[in-house]
């Protein structure tokens, strides 16, 4: 009769342990956070949407056993520490991230990170060890520098096919940018290109790199994004239509559908997809430092006609023709 009853109230411990741990799973309510150093990345903004509707497809749902947590330093880089210890406070258990000085905040903080955009070289920044071992707290999203900067530099030449100098706008204060700048210089130079470096440092200084064009007016200008020239980008769309110069971005979103002319980069679309299914992955267990960093598959040129007719700026039929999107 002690036998009996031991065996069955076993075999209930078994067959009630699976539905409990499941149950257990279920109930967990987990903490995902974006940060950027400019605006935050909110959930009804179309990458937000994205990352949310992503984790809904691995079984984590807004309202249900997932809280969103979006965040922004409004261009004061200073800031994101703080911001990432309040975060940490706050139990969040993956943030998503754009940039390298935010990446690198969130590596001071020790917090599991996913990064989908910007952060540059991870291996040259020390963001990490490498990219197949990351090492640390951070995985991500991170293409080729030294490809994508030879590329773009390429379609400025067939969209301005006689161009002789790039300006070239970047935040000097920004390692990862600094490094990007320094992969579409030398891209350019190899193409015979010459290069007209406009670093910057604070919204003051675009006043003196707008001087700089009138002096020296260059055949095409090309951006590097961050949320110092990203937050002032409609000045760089002022001065490049008010002067017909064509100007490249790297990024079409909020770039070129803000009225930038035209941008080569990856598909934002699926690199926030992608961080989406690292950070379920994060969720169900594993670590960022197990986790490889993986690259764009998906690049676009997205050109806007609508502001090539308004500024004047005739691009070939040719190169048009290339385009992944046209805005009209």
């Amino acid at each position: 009769m002690l036998r009996r009853d031991f065996m069955s109230l076993f075999a209930g411990a078994v067959i009630a342990g699976p539905r409990l741990a499941i149950a257990q799973t279920q109930s967990k309510v987990y903490r995902v956070g974006t940060l950027l150093p400019g605006p935050p990345l909110a959930e009804n903004s179309p990458l937000g949407a994205i990352l949310l509707q992503k984790l809904a497809q691995h079984g984590y749902t807004l309202g249900k056993n997932l809280t969103f947590e979006a965040r922004g330093a409004g261009g004061q880089v200073g800031k994101l520490g703080e911001i990432v210890r309040a975060m940490k406070a706050d139990q969040v258990d993956v943030i998503v991230v754009g940039g390298y000085p935010t990446a690198l905040a969130c590596k001071a903080a020790n917090v599991p990170t996913v990064v989908y955009i910007g952060a540059g070289d991870p291996v040259a920044t020390r963001l990490i060890d490498s990219l197949a071992h990351p090492g640390g707290n951070i995985t991500g999203i991170s293409d080729d520098a030294t490809v994508l900067a030879t590329k773009r530099l390429s379609l400025i030449k067939q969209a301005v096919p006689k161009v002789q100098r790039v300006a070239m706008l970047w935040n000097r204060d920004d390692l990862g940018m600094s490094m990007r700048y320094d992969a579409s210089a030398g891209a350019a130079r190899s193409l015979g290109v010459a290069v007209q470096p406009l670093g910057l440092r604070e919204p003051d200084d675009f006043n003196g790199v707008f001087e700089a064009m009138d002096r020296d007016r260059p055949d095409a200008i090309f951006m590097v994004a961050d949320a110092l020239t990203t937050l002032n980008r409609k000045r760089v769309f002022d001065y490049a239509g008010a002067h017909q110069i064509p100007a490249l971005y790297e990024y079409d979103v909020p770039n070129v559908h803000d009225g930038g002319l035209m941008s080569y980069g990856p598909d934002l679309k699926e690199s926030m997809e992608r961080a989406a299914d690292l950070t379920a992955r994060i969720f169900a267990g594993a670590r960022p430092a197990d986790l490889p960093f993986e690259e764009p598959t998906r690049y676009k040129l997205v050109i806007n006609l609508k502001t090539a007719k308004a500024t004047g700026i005739e691009l070939p039929e040719n190169f048009v023709a290339l385009a992944d999107e046209v805005i009209e």
